[in-house]
């Protein structure tokens, strides 16, 4: 049984995401959780939601009615870069310089 959980759009770069996202992977959600709440970064925060938006998905599920959450690990966990938000800074002798905010698509799939 598996269920999954997206976060689309998140205003973070793929890369420091995916910084983050490589040390869960894998893992079961409750060593999952306590790696996240660890990690003094921002991304660990965005991951440790879609990661509790993901086992709420899983225990909400008819299948899921007799599952428990120590049962529970992570099978995929991935992030994918979003659209860039488009951006100008002024720069010297009246150019420009174009600044991209980058996103990313963080998803993440739990299951036994």
């Amino acid at each position: 049984m598996e269920a999954i959980a997206k976060a689309r759009y998140v205003r973070i770069s793929p890369r420091k995401t995916r910084l983050v996202i490589d040390l869960v992977r894998g893992k079961d959600v409750n060593e999952a959780y306590a790696i996240l709440r660890s990690t003094p970064k921002k991304a660990a925060r965005l991951i440790e939601k879609t990661l509790r938006s993901a086992v709420a998905n899983a225990l909400s599920r008819e299948e899921g009615a007799d599952l428990d959450v120590d049962d529970l690990a992570i099978i995929k966990a991935t992030v994918d870069g979003g659209p860039m938000m488009k951006r100008y800074r002024p720069r010297a002798m009246g150019r420009a310089s174009r600044i991209r905010h980058r996103t990313s698509h963080v998803t993440i799939i739990v299951g036994t």
